[in-house]
């Protein structure tokens, strides 16, 4: 999955795939303009969890949920995807483990609901699997490719690689999942923090203008090269990473034996977890002002924020290497700097 979906974020994805975070973010910041402008209070975490499913799914599946649209309609396989969401998450923090296995086997209560919940999304998924199936056959038939095709999302990557369709349909899902719901929280605390600290986004206002022309229109989207080079709005994200990781903790299992950089030594098939939100709190490692929000700490001079330089070595990896955190970088900015 992972040599499926890294396309997509690297060359043809900023050319051809980059598309839907762009309009997600314009279609976000148009509604919350629209709000403000009314005087209406905006649930600005709804609007992100709307904006980010329906990112994920333009990415993984190649279809448009709508969720977006002026009268926020509610998307099903949405809905199923937060009651299945929900009711997982009540089993790991459920006293007695055993109840849910008991109401599992008599299909019962919220079991029951679990059962079809997943059903609804298997079948949903399977349908636009073969819809998309479908929709490639036609496309190859009339030979209708120009060099590059720009339907870069994961699903006809998939289909195109030969895959069975069950492990198609389990590997989208997965992508959902992991994309939908750490990437609006991201995006809220993000905001929060800005709301507490005006002086920060001041100056992330200041460094988004420097990037307009006074020519340009008002409502004009910076692309792909502009928004990688914005410094401070990547320090921002990391800041935001580090304290209010999405995923506070997780756990790895090891495929061979090995030995930690402590010197623990783990066994195959161990469960070594660690604690994210712990980590990005830490004294020894971020200093007296560990709990304040400073963007300016992941630049080699911390003083010189303007054009300042992001440190390449830093002692929080949001899963570094292969496992970077790719939507932090590729979600969120084209929103911020829309509504900003």
């Amino acid at each position: 999955m992972k040599n499926s979906s890294a396309p997509i974020f690297g060359f043809l994805g900023a050319e051809c795939g980059f598309g839907p975070f762009f309009f997600g973010g314009a279609e976000c910041g148009i509604y919350s303009q629209g709000m403000v402008k009314t005087g209406k209070v905006l649930d600005m975490q709804e609007l992100l969890r709307r904006f980010a499913f329906d990112v994920v799914c333009k990415v993984s599946l190649g279809t448009d949920p709508g969720c977006l649209e002026p009268s926020l309609p509610n998307s099903p396989l949405a809905t199923t995807f937060d009651i299945a969401s929900m009711i997982c998450a009540r089993r790991g923090a459920a006293p007695l483990f055993i109840i849910w296995k008991i109401k599992r086997a008599l299909k019962i209560g919220t079991e029951k609901t679990l059962k079809e919940a997943i059903e609804h999304v298997h079948q949903s998924v399977a349908e636009i699997i073969q819809s998309k199936k479908e929709k490639l056959k036609r496309v190859q038939e009339k030979d209708d490719y120009n060099g590059v095709d720009c339907e870069e999302d994961l699903l006809s990557r998939l289909i195109s690689a030969g895959h069975d369709e069950e492990l198609i349909r389990d590997m989208v899902i997965s992508f959902i999942m992991a994309g939908r719901d750490t990437t609006s929280a991201a995006m809220t605390w993000l905001f929060w923090s800005l709301s507490r600290y005006p002086n920060v986004e001041a100056d992330l206002v200041k460094e988004v203008k420097k990037n307009l022309d006074d020519n340009d229109e008002k409502e004009r989207l910076l692309d792909y090269e502009e928004l990688k080079e914005m410094g401070l709005m990547k320090a921002c994200l990391n800041e935001t990473m580090r304290l209010y990781p999405p995923v506070a903790w997780d756990s790895k299992h090891p495929l061979a034996d090995d030995v930690l950089p402590d010197g623990t030594r783990v066994r195959s098939g161990d469960r070594v977890t660690y604690f994210q939100y712990g980590m990005g709190r830490m004294e020894e490692l971020w200093g007296k002002d560990r709990m304040e929000f400073k963007p300016d700490r992941w630049f080699v001079e911390p003083d010189k924020v303007d054009g300042g330089v992001l440190k390449n070595v830093s002692p929080y990896k949001f899963f570094g290497g292969p496992n970077v955190y790719r939507e932090g970088r590729i979600y969120i900015r084209p929103l911020l700097s829309y509504i900003l």
